[in-house]
């Protein structure tokens, strides 16, 4: 089976986890951007095409879950999973009502994120094809050919 790469763009003030993981994601076939703040995540989601962003919860700044509401209101089909350490559960559970696809305790076991993320890719890759069939009959519509 052909792997499609994952847009990933992996946010976390630690720059040593950030470096070990994009590593371990690119060598699975992925294409990982790092952000290391979540000024930074925004900025880069206004440059380049992600599908999803990992996402750290405790960052200096902006935190995650700041970074988590901006993304899910200009970028609203971006899926993003949530890394929280032990004692932000209850964080990572809220980030999920607030639109955060999954999260993972770190350290994270790197199968379950491989997992999570072709979950959350799949998810977006079918919105996506759903808004451009809509778009399709919207512009049939147009045309009179409905």
């Amino acid at each position: 089976m052909i792997h499609v790469p994952t847009n990933i763009l992996l946010v976390d003030d630690e720059k040593d986890f950030v470096e070990m993981l994009s590593m371990r994601l690119e060598d699975a076939g992925d294409k990982v951007t790092p952000a290391y703040d979540g000024h930074m995540c925004l900025e880069t989601l206004a440059k380049i095409p992600i599908d999803v962003v990992i996402l750290d919860i405790k960052m200096p700044g902006m935190d995650g879950i700041q970074a988590l509401k901006e993304i899910k209101l200009r970028y609203p089909l971006v899926e993003v999973i949530l890394l929280t350490g032990h004692g932000t559960t209850e964080t990572a559970i809220a980030g999920m009502k607030l639109g955060a696809f999954d999260y993972l305790l770190k350290p994270a076991d790197f199968e379950e994120l491989q997992t999570i993320l072709e979950k959350a890719k799949l998810r977006k890759a079918e919105q996506d094809e759903r808004i451009r069939k809509a778009e399709a009959r919207q512009l049939l519509r147009r045309g009179g050919n409905i």
